[in-house]
């Protein structure tokens, strides 16, 4: 139970991720004369929301397993974080990146053993 936890914090940090670029896009980018625009969009706001129930998360997570645990594995969220910039930003993932991911990968594996 407590993984799944900790994967759903991941994810609703990925996916807030992705609305701060979102909204940043949106934007044009952040700006001196833009801030007040850039903090009120809707998907910065949705962002954030994720965030704080992300955060809600952490601490089911924290009060059931051990910090040298659950923190190394939130290094999913660069996975997921890689595969979603590649996915819906369509930016490019150069294959030493790629391989930084399975490395990641790799680590989370060891750690959860």
């Amino acid at each position: 139970m407590v993984y799944t936890l900790l994967l759903l914090n991941v994810l609703l940090l990925v996916v807030g991720q992705i609305f701060f670029k979102m909204g940043l896009e949106q934007a044009g980018g952040f700006h001196l004369s833009n801030w007040m625009q850039v903090f009120l969009s809707p998907w910065i706001l949705t962002g954030l929301f994720l965030y704080v129930l992300a955060t809600g998360l952490w601490f089911g997570v924290l009060s059931r397993v051990n910090l040298s645990v659950a923190y190394p594995l939130q290094s999913l969220s660069y996975v997921f974080g890689v595969i979603a910039a590649w996915l819906i930003f369509h930016e490019p993932v150069s294959f030493t990146r790629w391989m930084g991911v399975v490395v990641i990968m790799i680590g989370v594996a060891l750690i959860v053993r």
